[in-house]
Order: structure tokens, then C-alpha cells, then sequence
């Protein structure tokens, strides 16, 4: 594996890993609401071997009425330890979409203090291109292992962290939402949240990251999306999108290029842009 790389792993090297004991791979797929679909049912019909499945929507903190917000670690700790994940393994993520919720399980991880985890670049989808085997049904269960969560406050902002970086407007905080959202033209897929963007923020929409068969694009050429929009990679940066899904894409494309604390502002627009909050928004253009 390449080291510069370490949160990105090919379906190559995860064929001839699949079997070690340490290795547990996830299936963290997750549809938005109005997609129709069911990631669990598609999980249930087809999936790599061993894979366990990661409900997004599940392992989140059901005190917050925001979508699928981080958990505590508490109960993060628990889930682990009943599935038989637990201290000293390797963990690798995938979707059905080829890049898409699997970096927001990997960011997941991280910021429960589990370091060893990586993304399957293209996922499902180049797994299944390459004909490789897969399997159906419910994970066979495991032996309940020790978990120890240790929340990494570095990778996680709150709205009071936000307000304070658009007043001050000296931390870099990059939108994943597509450009039609992040100016304003097209309306939110929830209802009750406003158009446009934070003032002072920029905007990589997190599919311009992604190629066409759902590989993440070269450091060579994230580097330059990120500095066309504006980002100096280099220096602090707070990701976002809608509801804090694919602003962890840009947060392991950032991770790729060296800066492996990008922070993820878990409530995302969901939250700023909710009718009624006192929070400042801007359209058009980034400025």
C-alpha cells in the first residue's frame, strides 16, 4: 500500500486481503431521502464477502434533530463491540455508488479515535466492473470485541465554531453541495432550509472529485480543484455540504493531499440554513 495514499486502498489489494483476520470491511452506503432506495436491502441482496453493513442513519445521536449526526461515544462504542469490531483492526469502507457515504463512515471513524481505516476506491461499483465475487444476506455474527472511542475534537465543528469563522473570516471553510445549490439558483432537498451558501465560503462540489467510474481523482488533480477554488490546502480548512455526508468526501481528498485534519462541520447547511436561525447567508458567486 502506497503510504502517501494510506486512507485510500485499491479492489486489488482488498482481493488478496479479504480473508486476514484483522481486515473488516463495511458496506457504508447511504441513498439521499428522495433517492427511493434502501442501502440496507441492497446490502442484504448483494455485497464483497465478510462485509458488515454501517447504517448511517442509525449510529447517530437520536437526541439531535438534524440528520444523522455523530453519536455519542458512547453508543458508538457499544455498536462496535456488539458487531465484533473492536481495538487494533483494519477497517475498510465502501458504497454502491463508487465514492460517495463511505467517506463519511471513514470520517466516522476517525473521529471516534480509530485511525486504521481506509476508503475502497470506486467501491461497489468498480468491484463489480471487475467481476469480483460477491455474496447475499445478513453478516454472519461475531464475537463481541473491546472498542475504545476517543472523540478527535480536531476533525468535528459545531455551529458556534462556524458563526465565529464566518465573523472572523480568516478559517477556509469549503461547500461539497453542487454549484447550483451553493449559489442559491436551486432550492434544498429538505424542506424548511434556505438558499445559498455561508458568506465567505467556497465551493467544491464534491462530485467534480469523483471520476466517472467512481474512483477519487489523482492528487495531482484534487490539488488543482482545490486551488482553482480558492483553497490552500496547506492551511486549516472546514468542510461542508448539506447535512455532513459529502463534505467528508472533500475531507479524504484533503486527507489524500497531506492535510489529514480537515474538519467536518457536522450540522452543514441542514442546520445554518434552517428557516428562522439568526445565521448571516450569502448567494451567488463565492467571494
Amino acid at each position: 500500500m502506497n503510504p502517501a495514499q494510506n486512507w485510500i486502498v485499491e479492489t486489488e489489494w482488498l482481493a488478496e486481503h479479504l480473508s486476514a483476520p484483522d481486515l473488516i470491511v463495511f458496506d457504508g452506503s447511504w441513498h439521499l431521502p428522495t433517492s427511493g432506495r434502501s442501502a440496507k436491502q441492497e446490502y442484504l441482496d448483494e455485497h464483497i464477502p465478510r462485509a458488515l453493513f454501517f447504517d448511517i442513519d442509525d449510529l447517530v445521536d437520536e437526541t439531535s434533530s438534524l440528520p444523522h449526526m455523530l453519536p455519542s461515544t458512547v453508543k458508538f462504542a457499544s455498536r462496535m463491540k456488539k458487531i465484533g469490531i473492536g481495538d487494533g483492526q483494519r477497517i475498510v469502507i465502501y458504497d454502491t455508488l463508487g465514492l460517495f457515504s463511505a467517506a463519511r463512515v471513514w470520517w466516522t471513524f476517525r473521529a471516534m479515535g480509530h485511525q486504521d481505516v481506509a476508503v475502497l476506491n470506486g467501491g461497489l461499483k468498480k468491484w463489480k466492473a471487475e467481476g469480483r465475487a460477491l455474496e447475499d444476506g445478513p453478516a454472519n455474527p461475531r464475537t463481541p470485541r473491546h472498542f475504545t472511542p476517543l472523540l478527535n475534537g480536531e476533525l468535528l465543528r459545531d455551529l458556534d465554531d462556524m458563526k465565529g469563522y464566518v465573523a472572523s473570516g480568516k478559517t477556509q471553510i469549503v461547500d461539497a453541495r453542487p454549484a447550483a445549490r451553493f449559489l442559491g439558483d436551486e432550492g434544498e432537498p429538505r424542506p424548511g432550509i434556505r438558499r445559498g451558501h455561508m458568506p465567505g465560503s467556497k465551493n467544491v462540489p464534491a462530485g467534480s472529485l469523483i471520476n466517472a467510474d467512481g474512483t477519487l481523482k489523482s492528487a495531482q488533480e484534487l490539488a488543482e480543484i482545490f486551488s482553482n477554488a480558492g483553497i490552500n490546502v496547506h492551511n486549516s480548512v472546514v468542510t461542508t455540504c448539506g447535512s455532513g455526508v459529502t463534505a467528508s468526501i472533500l475531507s479524504l481528498a484533503l486527507a489524500v493531499l497531506g492535510q489529514t485534519n480537515a474538519a467536518v462541520y457536522d450540522g452543514s447547511w441542514a442546520e445554518w440554513g434552517e428557516e428562522g436561525r439568526d445565521t448571516p447567508v450569502a448567494t451567488g458567486p463565492a467571494t
